[in-house]
């Protein structure tokens, strides 16, 4: 299965946009939101007949038995993570602290401590007929985001078995979730927004993908909101030899859309033809790609 995946290099610049709007474009069957701190892609996908919740089990969590407890203090002494305090004259552990190192339970005298397994999610899967979408949301506190993602991507790999060819809404930023994202992604397109910090943390995922070896494309949403930092973002990645397919212009009609569920190419609207022609230059050198 080939994967465009698309990502940006900070929250807002309408990366889950323009990634409903490829899925409208290409019919995909396979798709998946691999933001599962927040994801949101599914507000703007038609209903699935068929959902299939699964709880996802991240680090097992340090546990204390308050029966063999006598309250030495070396499990708290030693933790690191400050995940065990005392309450009530009884030292109990706080589980969204606790890492799961297991070095309190190795160094307890009276073996109170055990490990036990702790829900850090639940993995998503929404099928209609051939179509299959994928998706996670992970627990508050959980530290497992990477490991998550990458089971959201082995999930829809497993059921769209048929799908030449996968999107991918990723993560914004350059952490976990996002490392798991590129992993066997084809291309990764970038969508960045014509702002200081847009254009700073766009070179950064730039520079993550590119050690992970991904070949990348770059778009501009809302481009005609600094018309400046848009040449200057094209200008550096046609000096980079990155691949620049288009510009999409700030469009009202697109925040309509959005708030009605809907994607950009629903309407007739400027930011809907622009993302068509995004759309068909990021396939051409996906497939360029693909052919090398």
């Amino acid at each position: 299965m080939k994967q465009l995946l698309i990502l940006s290099g900070k929250g807002g610049t309408g990366k889950t946009t323009i990634a409903s709007a490829f899925i409208k474009l290409a019919e995909a069957k396979a798709f998946a939101d691999c933001d599962v701190d927040a994801p949101n892609l599914h507000l703007v996908m038609d209903p699935f007949p068929t959902e299939k919740i699964s709880d996802y089990y991240g680090l097992d969590k340090a546990v204390i038995d308050p029966e063999l407890c006598t309250n030495c203090g070396i499990c708290s002494d030693v933790c690191r993570f400050n995940a065990i305090e005392v309450q009530e004259g009884q030292h109990i552990v706080d589980a969204i602290s606790c890492e799961g190192c297991t070095l309190c339970a190795y160094l307890c005298p009276e073996k109170a401590i055990t490990m036990v397994r702790a829900k850090a999610g639940e993995l998503k899967l929404y099928s209609d007929n051939n179509t299959h979408f994928s998706t996670a949301t992970l627990a508050m506190g959980s530290g497992t985001s990477g490991l998550l993602v990458t089971q959201v991507k082995k999930q829809l790999k497993d059921v769209a078995l048929e799908s030449e060819f996968a999107i991918i809404d990723g993560s914004p930023g350059i952490g976990c979730p996002v490392i798991a994202s590129l992993t066997g992604a084809d291309l990764a397109l970038i969508v960045a927004e014509p702002s200081i910090s847009g254009f700073s943390d766009m070179k950064r995922i730039i520079l993550t993908a590119a050690k992970l070896g991904v070949p990348i494309a770059v778009c501009v949403n809302k481009s005609d909101t600094n018309d400046e930092l848009t040449a200057k973002i094209e200008s550096f990645c046609w000096k980079e030899g990155i691949f620049f397919v288009g510009k999409i212009p700030f469009d009202p009609i697109a925040i309509k859309a959005v708030n009605e569920g809907k994607t950009v190419i629903d309407y007739p609207c400027i930011s809907g033809t622009a993302t068509r022609e995004v759309y068909a230059k990021t396939v051409q050198m996906l497939k360029e790609t693909i052919r090398r």
